[in-house]
């Protein structure tokens, strides 16, 4: 059955703040924008001052707090101090990559950028339901995977890992055949949707089909209160920031590839006899199109 509410945004203070923003009411989102714009100047504010550069009231301040697990104001201020404070003692790579930035400078962005990615997916992700995703997909008969654009790469890179573990993927990115696939799932099948903002019509279509039809139904996304993550029986969200060059293609696949690894490597544990066979096995059988001396 589908979870009929969204799970609550976990992590450091700012990743929640960006995991909730496109659910968040326009006077939230100018708070969120704020807070996401200088924490540290935040956290010197009172709420009568972030009131007024966010151009909304001291109600909805406080409404903003709730939306991201913060009890009232003064938590808030703590919170942005002490990540502040983190934050500082970490080297900062600029910021978007520009027009005029030098190759140099691209290489250390893009990399900042998507280490950043990854550590702050690890520090939010939630282990227990990563753990039942895993135990569901080890006693699953079958898994679909549906991912679409760079997404669909992700879903092709899950699918082979779990091939080699003798576990029955498939990954679908055409919509009629994701469909169709999804209709012939049943009880203990697994369904996996993969869509950075969780609004990709397709994926959303392809899950709600395979729960109609008794599958657990598993969303990867990046914001748990989108329309994908409502239609999942379990959620595993990433943390990554999408801005300009990287926009939905980069910093977002290695985000989500991070949480592919964690669930094959979860599954492959609870399989390992037969999944070391296996990949000693896939191993050897390519062995030979490797050029002697390389190994």
């Amino acid at each position: 059955m589908n979870s009929t509410t969204s799970p609550e945004p976990t992590g450091p203070l700012l990743v929640r703040v960006r995991a909730v923003m496109p659910a968040l009411a326009p006077a939230e989102q100018r708070v969120a924008n704020a807070v996401l714009a200088d924490p540290g100047g935040v956290a010197a504010m009172t709420i009568s001052e972030l009131a007024e550069v966010a151009s909304t009231s001291e109600t909805t301040v406080i409404r903003f707090c709730k939306q991201i697990g913060v009890p009232g104001y003064p938590q808030l201020r703590l919170q942005l101090a002490a990540q502040s404070a983190t934050e500082s003692l970490r080297p900062e790579v600029g910021g978007d990559i520009e027009p005029g930035d030098s190759l140099a400078d691209v290489v250390s962005k893009v990399a900042f950028a998507d280490e950043r990615a990854v550590r702050e997916t690890a520090q939010q992700i939630d282990v227990d339901a990563l753990a039942k995703v895993v135990d569901a997909v080890v006693k699953a008969p079958r898994v679909d995977l549906y991912g679409f654009a760079a997404s669909a790469f992700v879903a092709l890179d899950l699918q082979q890992k779990l091939h080699r573990i003798r576990r029955v993927a498939f990954a679908w990115s055409d919509v009629h055949i994701a469909l169709t696939s999804a209709a012939l799932l049943g009880e203990g099948d697994v369904a996996i949707g993969i869509s950075h903002t969780g609004t990709t019509v397709e994926v959303v279509e392809a899950l709600e089909e395979a729960a109609k039809h008794g599958a657990t139904t598993v969303a990867v996304t990046n914001f748990p209160r989108s329309p994908l993550a409502r239609t999942a029986d379990l959620v595993l969200t990433t943390a990554a920031r999408e801005t300009t060059y990287r926009s939905g293609a980069m910093a977002s696949r290695i985000a989500q590839l991070t949480v592919i690894d964690c669930l094959f490597i979860g599954v492959a544990q609870q399989v390992l006899p037969d999944a070391r066979k296996a990949l000693e096995e896939t191993a050897s059988a390519v062995r030979g199109h490797r050029l002697k001396g390389s190994e």
